[in-house]
């Protein structure tokens, strides 16, 4: 089956999410990880905490940056997702946050733009 333009442009910001999150020091333990009825893009250890990362990828502004992709909606379903994955995990003992990775790709998916943005969604 193959990947229509919307999911290539997905895999593609997660890849490089992935990598770049890697570069800095994020130890990334799960990608595409099921959370309930939610999925988390990157669970990931940094400077001790468990990280949920939401990756947000864009070609172009003509839908605007990929930080203004996420609603209030999107919002709410991250925390649940991770909320859902400290509960599953056992791990509400650990420090946590949801960082938003924002990927912006140019014409022949090279990495326009790439920043990481901690504590994006308050628990």
């Amino acid at each position: 089956m193959s990947m229509n333009s919307r999911e290539r442009t997905g895999r593609l910001g997660e890849l490089a999410a992935r990598n770049h999150l890697e570069a800095i020091g994020y130890a990334v333990i799960g990608a595409n990880v099921r959370s309930g009825r939610g999925e988390i893009d990157i669970v990931a250890e940094h400077e001790g905490a468990l990280v949920f990362v939401e990756v947000r990828t864009r070609r172009g502004h003509r839908l605007g940056t990929p930080e203004e992709s996420i609603t209030a909606h999107k919002r709410r379903q991250m925390l649940t997702a991770a909320q859902n994955y400290l509960t599953m995990t056992q791990n509400w003992h650990r420090s946590w946050r949801i960082d938003i990775a924002a990927v912006e790709l140019d014409h022949l998916d090279g990495i326009a733009r790439l920043s990481v943005i901690r504590n994006a969604i308050e628990g």
